[in-house]
């Protein structure tokens, strides 16, 4: 059998997307040759790796045998083209990373920092929601992540940076900005806008409300966070978002974030990459930039709770801390040296050589 690496990442590209339009995207290649790729790729497996069924496609069960060592493959040529980057150190290299849409609020300042410090880096940034970011961690397409929840159904290494409180935002006209210490009762008779399904943020606030029994009244499904806020400005329901998405708005006067008891959300911004994945030495230094600088630059303190390991059978990642009655993890404490200036000292590079 005559497998060519160019075979491989087209149908690893194409059966992560189910889409040969999306491949084509992706691998910079025109969907006829993507097909081609697939095509003689099946010709050497002796078996058909996609159907059709109406406009949808899947893998065959030879698909998806292939699948799992596809990807075994493509990651040990990355592991080699990391190892093979540690010889050039930090002088040089390219770092891809993915961040959830709420992240970019603060992300370019981080990265911003990161690159004024080595020069030399190239930095491929994409915003995207959850269920791409996901994507890229199980097919391992790029360096990491940066995302609110880790994974349930794959093994990833993740660690807590900063904390990321999910709060209440109503308009200034709302009751709420005349009353203080508000039962969370009264959110009942309020309307809720949410964000689409499968997202970290509208998954922890119907979780927030389930376990305190409150039945949310939802109104409008909408796509984005800067879409939330402009509704609620509107008067058109209340929304639960991230802090650092509305600092701006709170600041104009916009928006308001109402005194609710038991609010805010505490949730946690996470880095993580697949199990296993060997990282290039200035992807180690971008890991190691956030885990010890991340909440200091952007003047979040981090909790002082110290972490625990647990097991598998309790449903929370090993070496990740342990989670609270209400489903939300502490943050990691931060080891944090700080020059005579009074600023944090960065990671020295000769620590992440390999």
């Amino acid at each position: 059998m005559h497998v060519s690496m160019r075979q491989l990442k087209a149908f690893a590209a194409v059966s992560a997307h189910m889409s040969f339009t999306r491949a084509a995207e992706d691998l910079n290649l025109t969907q006829p040759a993507v097909s081609m790729q697939i095509k003689q790729l099946e010709q050497q497996v002796g078996q058909a790796l996609f159907e059709q069924v109406g406009k949808k496609l899947y893998l065959t069960e030879a698909g998806r045998e292939v699948r799992t060592y596809a990807r075994l493959i493509l990651q040990q040529l990355d592991n080699m083209a990391a190892g093979l980057a540690s010889f050039k150190g930090l002088e040089s290299g390219t770092l891809s990373i993915s961040v959830a849409t709420t992240a970019h609020y603060f992300a370019p300042k981080l990265l911003s920092i990161f690159c004024q410090r080595y020069p030399g880096v190239n930095v491929k940034l994409d915003v995207t929601n959850r269920e791409t970011l996901l994507q890229q961690l199980e097919n391992n397409t790029v360096d990491m992540v940066i995302m609110g929840r880790p994974p349930e159904d794959f093994k990833v290494e993740a660690g807590v940076f900063m904390e990321n409180p999910l709060v209440l935002i109503a308009p200034p006209t709302h009751p709420f900005s005349r009353e203080k210490a508000i039962q969370l009762e009264r959110l009942e008779k309020e309307t809720f806008l949410v964000r689409e399904k499968g997202s970290g943020t509208r998954k922890a606030m119907e979780k927030f409300f389930e376990n305190h029994g409150i039945h949310m009244t939802t109104g409008m499904e909408v796509s984005s966070d800067e879409a939330i806020k402009r509704s609620v400005q509107a008067g058109l329901g209340l929304g639960i978002m991230s802090r650092d998405a509305v600092q701006y708005e709170l600041q104009l006067g916009h928006l308001i974030i109402p005194d609710i008891l038991h609010f805010p959300i505490m949730r946690h911004w996470y880095v993580m990459h697949r199990e296993g994945k060997r990282l290039s030495p200035i992807a180690e230094a971008f890991k190691a930039f956030l885990l010890e600088e991340a909440a200091i630059i952007l003047k979040k303190e981090p909790s002082t709770q110290r972490p625990s390991s647990t097991d598998a059978t309790s449903g929370q990642h090993p070496s990740l801390p342990p989670r609270s009655e209400d489903g939300y993890v502490p943050a990691k404490p931060q080891n944090l040296l700080f020059g005579p200036d009074g600023k944090p000292i960065p990671p020295a590079p000769s620590k992440i050589r390999k």
